[in-house]
This record gives C-alpha cells, sequence and structure tokens, in this order.
C-alpha cells in the first residue's frame, strides 16, 4: 500500500474508510479525517500557498505512507511502531469516545511520523527552508479539526455540555496536534536531519517509546472525567460505520 502521488494517497485513504465501514471498526474515523486534510493539502498546490510546491507533495506523500504501512503491517499481523500498535490497538476500546479515537491517529502520525517525514525531503542545509511550509500543513489540519469538534458536538450535544463541564471543549484536538505536537515534531525532525543511519535508528527508537507513553494522556483520567466520556460515548448512538459516514459528512460540510 506504497503511494507514489497524493491521488494515490486519496485512494488508499479511500480504501481503509470503506474496509473500516464493511468491517465496522473505529479506525475509519482517522482515516476519514486525514484523507480530508489530504484532499485540502491537494487544493492549495498551484495556488501559490505553499513556498514548494513539489516538496509539499513529496512530504505529503512520504509522511502519509508511514500511516498506510503502518495500517497495512497492523493488519496483516506484522510488527510496526509502539505509538501505532497502542493507537490500532485502541479500536477495540468499546468505551473510547470519537474524539478519543481520532487522537491516539493524530498522537501517532504527527508527534512520530511527521517529523521522520521532514527529514526525509530535505537535508541539514535546507531543513529551514521547509519550517513555512511544514507550518501550513499544520495549520491545514488544524482548522479541520477544529471544525470538526465544534460539529460534531452539534450532532452529540452530550459531548459539548460535558467537554465543557471539564473546560476541554476548547483545547482537547487542537490545542493537544497543533501546538504540542507540531512543535515537537520540528524540534524532532531538526534532531534526525544531523545523525547518520545508526544514530536516526535510535532516536525514532527513543521517540517511539516517550510518544507510545504520551497516548496514556489520551485515556488517563479521573474518575470523573472517565464517568462524563462514558456519558459521551452512550450519547454517541448508531453503529461505527454511522459514525465513520457522519465524520465524513461533517468534514464535507466544513470544507464546503
Amino acid at each position: 500500500m506504497i503511494a507514489k502521488t497524493i491521488d494515490e494517497v486519496i485512494e488508499n485513504l479511500e480504501q481503509i474508510i470503506q474496509a473500516s465501514i464493511n468491517e465496522e471498526s473505529p479506525l475509519g474515523y482517522f482515516a476519514a479525517l486525514y484523507q480530508k486534510v489530504t484532499i485540502e493539502v491537494k487544493a492549495k498546490l498551484g495556488k501559490d500557498y505553499f513556498d514548494d510546491d513539489k516538496r509539499m507533495e513529496q512530504l505529503d506523500v512520504v509522511f502519509a505512507n508511514r500511516y498506510l504501512l503502518a495500517w497495512a503491517d497492523y493488519k496483516q499481523g506484522d510488527g510496526t511502531t509502539k505509538s501505532w500498535e497502542l493507537a490500532f490497538s485502541s479500536s477495540k476500546n468499546k468505551n473510547l469516545i470519537v474524539l478519543q479515537q481520532l487522537l491516539f491517529g493524530m498522537n501517532a502520525h504527527i508527534n512520530l511520523d511527521l517529523g521522520i517525514a521532514a527529514s526525509e525531503v530535505t537535508c541539514k542545509s535546507t531543513i529551514q527552508s521547509l519550517h513555512s511550509d511544514f507550518n501550513k500543513i499544520n495549520k491545514i489540519l488544524a482548522s479541520l479539526v477544529d471544525e470538526v469538534q465544534k460539529d460534531l458536538s452539534k450532532i452529540w450535544p452530550t459531548l459539548h455540555v460535558i467537554l465543557k463541564l471539564v473546560k476541554k471543549a476548547d483545547d482537547l484536538l487542537v490545542d493537544f496536534a497543533m501546538t504540542i505536537a507540531r512543535d515537537g515534531a520540528w524540534k524532532f525532525a531538526n534532531e534526525l536531519i544531523v545523525e547518520e543511519k545508526e544514530g536516526r535508528e535510535s532516536l525514532i527508537f527513543n521517540r517511539d517509546k516517550k510518544i507510545a507513553k504520551l497516548s496514556k494522556l489520551i485515556t488517563g483520567h479521573g474518575i470523573l472525567v472517565r464517568i462524563l466520556l462514558k456519558i459521551i460515548r452512550w450519547g454517541e448512538r448508531g453503529k461505527t460505520s454511522d459514525k465513520i459516514r457522519a465524520l465524513e459528512k461533517v468534514i464535507d460540510n466544513v470544507k464546503s
């Protein structure tokens, strides 16, 4: 499932979405969000939005392939990174709400994969020229997840009310993924770019362990928050396939 172009990325993500719908798998939530991010990146190519369109498409493809290959390895029972293993395994936890499932995917992909991808499309002498476009791709994701969070609250009203009670409604997704993850990913890319192969492998291994531990923040809440999240989960009625389709519709409405 290796993509060579951004169109192939979109096609492969569609395959994951449809497979998830057929299997009633929550793995389709992240795939649906990610496909829309990729479509938005494609739409901005050639529109004087990015500083370097060719490199941005290369980054998008290299970045996406880490997710696509991790998903394929997981489905085939092969090993993958600890971060993705936890993200994919979380789909079996029936108590998690949709936003938590999205966070697991974003944690692995942004905190681990983005820095690796950025280091692979540039070099020590050119990495700083990537910084602006690096931030722009994160800005696209932020604009989507912020609106998705608000619109999901309209579909499941208990989500908005309860998240307000625990003071997480405004920053549950955006602050986690776009501030901590973005800055950490850029720092990681700069650390990787100056290392030789052996040093890079060690950095990636250690980073993966760190990000896997970070994923505990998604579920490691106190008893009150856990109770509130269960109430939200109860309010997310319908089959998993219905929720994937609802998420796709929400994102389509955001960008229409």
